[in-house]
């Protein structure tokens, strides 16, 4: 097999992956494609190929050729690429990437991300699982596959390649300022199998050792516990902004009005308060580990 045929073969094989739809009732993410997919056909035409003619030279079917240029089916960036080579697009389809990538998920998930990535500070209390920001692919697959009624595998596929997105936050400079706590019984539930439960602990020890990340967990033998309402996010930003949302206050919508975030900031302070302290956390989760 050729170099050739062999990138072909990998391209065809991504462009058959779940989780590259575009969801039709994003209307942004809609425009995006259709106009890419609009310029990909005249280009393709304005060469002279055919649409099966094309799909053998980037390696992909006639059918997901005809689904990208028709805004159906979200291009990968591989894709844009070797379409600006083959079609002689001087970097103008490679560029398109840019646009792609910022409605590749979901919009919910897009305006979450966004408000992570201005984020300085970031609180979360969590009572039923792990984390977005925290779990891993596996983990991640385990918890959106258990939903019911169950999403299909695409949106499963798609919904875990946005939740690991936003992990990106970790990476950032300066980083920002990140502060977690979450149940014990969440920690001792095995979701996805065994295999899959020693990968999202050893995860957590990981992020844990980031100088910009506190860890807590939750002790089920605590008497007072101030998070039964159910879930706590705090979002600060440098301009000395902030946002909020509680599963149990303000009927769950992000809040920015500053009586309504103290009572959010005097909860979760609490509950931090009340959780075990992190190094004791980390030797709770390091015992786990050992125990399975």
């Amino acid at each position: 097999m050729t170099a050739v045929e062999a990138e072909a073969g990998r391209l065809k094989e991504e462009a058959d992956e779940p989780g590259w739809e575009v969801d039709p009732d994003d209307e942004w993410g809609v425009a995006v494609i259709t106009t890419v997919g609009r310029q990909l056909k005249l280009r393709r035409e304005a060469a002279g190929m055919r649409a099966a003619e094309f799909g053998r030279v980037v390696g992909y079917g006639e059918d997901m050729v005809y689904k990208i240029e028709g805004g159906k089916r979200i291009p990968r960036q591989e894709f844009l690429d070797k379409a600006d080579e083959v079609l002689g697009a001087d970097g103008l389809l490679s560029a398109a990437w840019e646009d792609v990538k910022k409605v590749r998920y979901p919009k919910k998930v897009r305006a979450l991300g966004k408000l992570e990535a201005r984020a300085v500070e970031i609180g979360l209390y969590e009572c039923h699982i792990v984390p977005g920001l925290l779990q891993t692919p596996e983990h991640a697959r385990a918890v959106i596959g258990a939903a019911q009624p169950p999403y299909s595998p695409d949106d499963v596929e798609r919904m875990v390649a946005a939740r690991l997105a936003r992990q990106s936050v970790f990476g950032r400079d300066p980083a920002p300022a990140l502060s977690f706590v979450m149940e014990e019984g969440v920690l001792r539930r095995p979701i996805g199998g065994r295999a899959a439960w020693r990968g999202q602990l050893q995860r957590l020890l990981d992020v844990a050792q980031l100088h910009h990340v506190v860890l807590q967990v939750m002790p089920t033998d605590c008497e007072t516990h101030s998070g039964l309402d159910g879930r706590i996010e705090l979002l600060k930003f440098d301009d000395g902004t902030a946002m909020g949302r509680s599963d149990g206050a303000f009927n769950g919508r992000p809040t920015p009005d500053p009586r309504q975030l103290r009572i959010l900031e005097l909860r979760y302070g609490t509950i931090r308060a009340q959780a075990l302290p992190p190094r004791e956390s980390l030797a709770f989760v390091r015992q786990l580990l050992g125990e399975t």
